[in-house]
């Protein structure tokens, strides 16, 4: 019998007095607040257009937001459209943040912005594609490759949209792999330490797992994330064929499907967390949250079948793949993909938003990485056939009638 959890009245009769007062938590990040590297005229408020808004709205219009589409979200393998991809998750993590944001008086439009750039710097073919390019980046350079630390790279490098602090520190810190019982944001004192915490992060492995976003806001869409795919991606699992019911999962303390794990965990974070300089859930709840992940761990993201699949044909494919494209920007090769494809979407875009250096003197390696990052799951296929059309290596898909 499914299970969801509610605020107690009281606290309910609280929360609804506080909303017809017009009650904004004392420690939402305010839109006067902004912190932002350049002072653009374009980029001064407008009664309706308020500066974590305009954050969201270059992220929906930037260069890449569209290739959200065609990245897998785990499912990398399968031709169906029913499997989640990067541009749902990244909703899903919006709109449950926002949902839980409204009621803690926080601040929606920075939420926002942070949810849907979050995985602005993710890979083909998911973690399976980051942990191979970050095997190859880091054997080359010493340096790490992390889809959250090239999410900033991609909005405040690649293509400089002057993009706030606030909403870049969402961003790179929204890994969720260390799960935390309580939330405390870290003062965020401005560009110069954002900037060596950054460096810092990517010449460290474990770098970037140690971070904690500077608002509350940030702390939001970091645990969103979770909620957003360990359900989902159980679903997904079932309709993959992968696990044969939720049935096959363990019961725990929130439930067993999405909507009560979502509805249970966003009550008990509400419930810890309103009108406090923190975000938390009780001990029951945290450790159901680590049982979750560490079931999903088991059960679907080492399953041997999808694990081999990696192992036999995106590794090897991908370090063909970076050679080729390394030795492109190397030789400054204009008539390569490279450069048609990835490098010339870069410039036409900076034509509005300028970058300090030339975006074609950068390091081949890190052209090599953004262009490899900024590819989709179809592209990255037919690049590869294209690149290497008598190669033995291919993505075998199972098909909506296999």
């Amino acid at each position: 019998m499914p299970k969801y959890e509610d605020l107690p009245q009281e606290l309910e009769q609280e929360i609804l007095h506080n909303q017809e007062q017009g009650w904004v938590s004392p420690y939402a990040c305010k839109n006067s607040d902004v912190i932002r590297r350049l002072d653009r005229p374009s980029d001064v408020p407008k009664i309706y257009r308020q500066p974590f808004s305009k954050d969201a709205d270059k992220i929906l219009n930037s260069a890449f937001y569209n290739r959200y589409a065609d990245k897998t979200q785990v499912f990398s393998f399968f031709r169906n459209d029913d499997l989640s991809r990067r541009a749902l998750h990244v909703q899903l993590v919006s709109r449950i943040a926002r949902n839980i944001g409204s009621v803690l008086g926080l601040n929606a439009d920075l939420i926002e912005a942070i949810a849907i750039g979050h995985d602005m710097g993710h890979t083909p073919f998911g973690h399976a594609g980051e942990h191979a390019l970050h095997d190859l980046y880091h054997g080359a350079t010493g340096r790490c490759f992390r889809h959250n630390l090239h999410s900033v790279r991609v909005l405040d490098t690649i293509i400089p949209y002057n993009i706030s602090l606030q909403t870049l520190d969402g961003i790179v810190c929204h890994n969720g792999e260390l799960p935390m019982a309580e939330y405390y944001p870290q003062p965020l004192s401005g560009f110069a330490a954002f900037d060596r915490r950054m460096e810092e992060s990517i010449c460290d492995e474990d770098g970037d797992r140690r971070l904690i976003p500077g608002t509350l806001e940030g702390c939001l869409v970091r645990i969103c994330d979770m909620l957003a795919y360990l359900g989902k991606d159980r679903q997904d699992a079932v309709r993959a064929h992968l696990i044969d019911s939720e049935d096959d999962f363990e019961l725990t303390a929130v439930g067993k499907t999405n909507a009560e794990m979502i509805n249970n965990f966003e009550v008990n974070l509400i419930q810890h967390s309103y009108g406090k300089p923190y975000l938390k859930m009780d001990e029951t709840h945290f450790q159901a949250l680590t049982q979750l992940k560490q079931e999903n761990y088991k059960k679907i993201y080492f399953q041997e079948q999808v694990q081999k699949q990696v192992r036999d044909s995106v590794v090897p494919m991908m370090e063909q793949m970076y050679a080729q494209i390394y030795r492109d920007a190397a030789e400054h090769n204009r008539n390569s993909c490279l450069y048609r494809h990835h490098i010339r979407t870069v410039l036409e875009k900076q034509k509005w938003y300028p970058a300090a250096l030339p975006y074609e003197e950068t390091d081949p390696h890190d052209l090599t990485v953004d262009f490899i990052a900024a590819m989709t799951d179809d592209y990255f296929v037919d690049y590869y056939r294209e690149l290497f059309p008598k190669s033995p290596y291919q993505i075998a898909y199972v098909g909506y009638f296999d």
